[in-house]
């Protein structure tokens, strides 16, 4: 695993402007609600929607060509599953999760099938036909296992954390919601790329390819892409929660640098947008009070100047208004700020991804989170 992979950090200016033939084909708006059901905000941004695009885009396509790299040692003719395992041999906690997700896609074709859940549970290891996948990783783990630790995931039922830290903080989020955000929230919960597999497969232009993944391996690598989502997500949040300033704690101006450029630099917007809300109106409550008129004398009154507050419905009514509209105005601009801090920002991916990829101590390239000539790979 040791090819090249360009980061997106660099190439999200010449993303836009195309990613290749994959490019015509977007899951921008199924990842913003990916992302709200992850724990983003309810309409997360669409910059955050993209650069999460690039960033599994690439990850994938990267993981693609290690694949056919070992099929091709493999002398096999397609990117199979085995393949995929054994670029994730060496992170045990996701191949765990991975092989967790192969015996539940049996169990749903099993259920499909009609065949009874006794029978499911009792032949969960068994060579059955209808146990393919997780029959097949066994095997090829079995094949290249030599102390038995990759066997014995079979049988672990450790609880998984981040799952389990998922599960609650979904909780959490769901309990202010009404029937129609949670409604919204349960759809959003139910997408995946594995339900788009035609659309799946064309953003990853596998038609391109010489060697191409077989049916097992693209079920794969839509679970991986959900992952690397649900990992961004997850790292995201992390950086938002440190980023967020907090009352009596000396260490909260100690914001990382690499945090700082990027805010400053790709989200001039926001900060204009406020400075322009602050600047363009005029707020009533720092305007100084009228001077008082004195009564003018009867010359003037047979000229026509008569006093602005003696006008009717033209004074003081009408200042009376347009003080309530640019209140209304500057409200609706300040909530539509709001709603935009409350979002993941592309900053916090970024710096997620810096903090990932970041070396700590001298084993540290022997880890399973090391760095691969620019990038970090979150999906294995």
């Amino acid at each position: 695993m040791s090819s090249t992979v360009a980061s997106p950090m660099s190439t999200v200016a010449s993303s836009s402007t195309g990613r290749g033939t994959g490019k015509s084909t977007s899951f921008t708006p199924e990842l913003q609600s990916m992302m709200f059901s992850l724990g983003d905000a309810r309409r997360p941004l669409h910059e955050s929607a993209i650069l999460v695009e690039d960033i599994v885009h690439t990850q994938l396509i990267n993981l693609l060509q290690q694949a056919a790299e070992v099929s091709q040692l493999r002398g096999a003719r397609v990117i199979s599953a085995e393949d995929l395992l054994f670029l994730m041999r060496k992170d045990k906690k996701k191949l765990r999760r991975l092989l967790k997700y192969m015996f539940f896609r049996d169990y749903k074709s099993k259920i499909v099938k009609g065949i009874e859940e006794d029978d499911i549970i009792e032949d969960k290891f068994n060579s059955n036909s209808t146990n393919k996948r997780q029959k097949l990783a066994q095997d090829f783990l079995n094949s290249i296992d030599q102390t038995g630790e990759l066997l014995a995931m079979f049988e672990d039922d450790e609880i998984d954390d981040v799952k389990q830290e998922r599960m609650e903080r979904a909780e959490r989020q769901t309990r202010m919601m009404d029937s129609v955000q949670y409604a919204e929230f349960c759809e959003s919960r139910q997408l995946s790329f594995s339900k788009k597999a035609s659309k799946f497969r064309d953003w990853l232009d596998c038609s391109s390819m010489e060697i191409k993944p077989n049916a097992v391996a693209m079920e794969i690598l839509a679970y991986l892409a959900y992952e690397t989502v649900a990992q961004l997500v997850d790292m995201a949040l992390l950086v938002k929660q440190d980023m967020a300033p907090k009352a009596g704690d000396p260490f909260s101006h100690a914001i990382s640098a690499t945090f700082i450029q990027y805010h400053s630099s790709t989200e001039p917007h926001l900060l204009g947008q406020a400075t322009s809300v602050k600047t363009s109106l005029d707020s009533p409550e720092n305007t100084p009070p009228p001077t008082p008129t004195p009564p003018a004398p009867a010359g003037q009154q047979h000229l026509g100047k008569t006093p602005s507050g003696a006008l009717g419905n033209g004074g003081i009514g009408q200042d009376s208004t347009k003080s309530k509209q640019r209140k209304r105005k500057k409200s609706t601009a300040a909530c539509g700020i709001e709603a935009q801090s409350d979002a993941i920002q592309p900053s916090h991916i970024r710096e997620a991804i810096r903090r990932y990829g970041h070396k700590i101590g001298p084993l540290s390239p022997f880890t399973s989170a090391y760095r691969r000539n620019g990038m970090t790979f979150l999906a294995c």
